[in-house]
Formats: C-alpha cells, sequence, structure tokens
C-alpha cells in the first residue's frame, strides 16, 4: 500500500508473478499487548518457580494462586520471576525472529511475532508468526523452517548451562512433586556434567533450567516432520511433496504409538491426521543444495537432543 492506499508489489522469483504486499500500518500494538500481557504471565509464572525452588518446596497451584495475588497487589517481588520469563522470552524471540528476518531477507512478507499468554502453564502457550505471500522455491523453504530452530536452540544452550550449573541436586524430590517432567538428551548431557552421580529426578531444577527445558520442548515440537510445522517446511525442502506426504504419514502412525506411553500423543496424531499430511505447494522444484541438505541433518540432531517421549507426567 502506498502512500495513497494503493497496492505496492514485491518482485517474486524470476518467471513468477509478483507478490501482491500491501503495506498497510501493520497490527504492531497487537504483537505489542500479547508480548507485554506474555511477559506477566510468564513473570508470575517464574516467582512461583522460584518460590518453589528457594524454599525447596514441590510446585503446586497454591503457589501459583499466591503469585497472582502478589501481582493483585502490585508486590515488586514478583520481580523475581523474570530468572524464569527473562530467559524463555528471550529463547522464543530469537525463535520467532530465526523466522521473520529470512522472510524479510527473502522478499516474503510475514507477519512480526505473536507471543500467547497463559495465566496457568508456563504462562504462556509459545509464539508464532503469520507468513502471508506464498514461497516459492523449496531453497527459501528450507531457510524460512531452519532459522528458527538453529537461533532459538543457540539462544537456549548458554540458559541451559548456566540453570543446570546453578540447580541442586535434592534426592526424593520426586516423590513429593505432582508433575515431573521429562529429560530431554541436551538437558541430560549437562546434568550429567553438573551431577554425575544424580538421576534426572533427583535435580531441583533452577527456573532458569526449566526455561531451557520449555525451549527444548518448542524446539522438538517444531521440529516434528509435519504439516507447516518448521520441521514439515525443512522435510519438504529435502525430500519434495511426495516425500514430505510419506514421512509426515509415518510420523502421524508413530505419534500414535506414543500415546501409549504418553496420551496427549494420541490427540496430535488426531490433529495432525487432519492438518499435517499435506504442505502448500512451492512452485520451484529445484533440489535444495548440499550444504542446506546438511543443514538438514543437523535439524535433525537438534531434534533428537532436544525431545522428550514423555515431557511431563503426573505423579
Amino acid at each position: 500500500m502506498n502512500a495513497r492506499g494503493g497496492a505496492e508489489l514485491w518482485p517474486g522469483e524470476p518467471g513468477l508473478p509478483a507478490v501482491r504486499r500491501f503495506a498497510w500500518v501493520r497490527l504492531w500494538w497487537l504483537n505489542l499487548f500479547l508480548f507485554a500481557a506474555t511477559f506477566v504471565t510468564t513473570t508470575v509464572f517464574g516467582f512461583a518457580l522460584v518460590q518453589s525452588f528457594s524454599s525447596g518446596r514441590p510446585f503446586d497451584l497454591d503457589l501459583l494462586i499466591d503469585a497472582w495475588a502478589r501481582l493483585g497487589r502490585g508486590d515488586a517481588a514478583l520481580l523475581a520471576g523474570l530468572d524464569f520469563s527473562a530467559p524463555l522470552l528471550l529463547i522464543l524471540l530469537a525463535h520467532e525472529f530465526g523466522h521473520y528476518l529470512i522472510c524479510a531477507q527473502q522478499r516474503i512478507d510475514a507477519s512480526l511475532p505473536y507471543f500467547l499468554p497463559s495465566p496457568l502453564l508456563f504462562g504462556t502457550f509459545g509464539a508464532y508468526i503469520r507468513i502471508r505471500s506464498p514461497i516459492y522455491s523449496r531453497k527459501n523453504l528450507f531457510d524460512v523452517g531452519i532459522a528458527g530452530p538453529i537461533a532459538g536452540f543457540v539462544v537456549l544452550l548458554p540458559f541451559l548451562i548456566a540453570g543446570v550449573c546453578v540447580s541442586r541436586a535434592a534426592p526424593g524430590i520426586e516423590e513429593h512433586a505432582p508433575f515431573v517432567f521429562g529429560t530431554p538428551l541436551a538437558m541430560r548431557l549437562v546434568e550429567w556434567l553438573r551431577f554425575p552421580h544424580a538421576s534426572p529426578s533427583g535435580i531441583s531444577l533452577h527456573p532458569m533450567a526449566l526455561a531451557a527445558w520449555v525451549g527444548l520442548f518448542a524446539t522438538a515440537f517444531n521440529l516434528l516432520p509435519l504439516g507447516q510445522l518448521d520441521g514439515g517446511h525443512i522435510l519438504y525442502a529435502v525430500f519434495g511433496q511426495r516425500g514430505h506426504r510419506l514421512v509426515s504419514g509415518g510420523m502421524i502412525a508413530l505419534l500414535a504409538l506414543l500415546g501409549f506411553l504418553y496420551s496427549p500423543w494420541w490427540i496430535w496424531a488426531v490433529v495432525m491426521f487432519f492438518l499435517g499430511r499435506r504442505h502448500p505447494l512451492v512452485y520451484d522444484r529445484t533440489p535444495i543444495s548440499k550444504k542446506r541438505v546438511m543443514l538438514g541433518a543437523l535439524a535433525l540432531m537438534l531434534f533428537l537432543l532436544s525431545i522428550s517421549i514423555v515431557p511431563v507426567r503426573q505423579n
């Protein structure tokens, strides 16, 4: 949209139609409002985690209710929750801006990140960007898909290391905790270096380490080779439409089997059966370079380091 309200055309890939991009003043205020709301909800949740960690008391709903009550009173002590919210939001921002900046570089029309606040679990349901224009080539699709997970993982890694270093061994803590978190391989490796003789269930994680855990969970989920998740984009870019369809079908079947170990996977298997088997066509079918294929192998490694088959279980 130009200054007079007309439409602005961005050139597409050679030989393909231009992308009609509407340069309205974006509703950036909505992005800002959602980010501010998520900052509040994650900081409140983080304060409850800090209280749990510092007192040695297992996290429960009473701690979260107390944290929300403190917000109502304007208690400045809630800022202690930044130990959790600051690293978590930085990890999510890195992931989403990894996508956004690649889109901007490749002239793909994309929104700023939308954060999703939650009053309960972790204070957020994550974040996402909207891609408004077609992605014409497998090369561009690959770059957009892989940029977020790599950027997010690079940012979460120092928080993971620092968070585990300030965590503490607490044998028997699992017996009293209402929920037990699964341990992704990346976290287990760092825990083993810090606590070589402790079991994962016998470690009281600092809120910063829990923020890194959420980042690992988000990375693994987004790298699932399904639909239009980041992993689905990478899969399509590497193997094309047929490969995407075959691997996505196999992944849905695997999720159905994993549901016997962790029932929420059944929900995702059903959702992805209807939404995750197909991917929008990419006009330019030119195969990606060998360098990008190697980066695809890196994405698989990040997925294996981040995934937890049973992320959270009730004790």
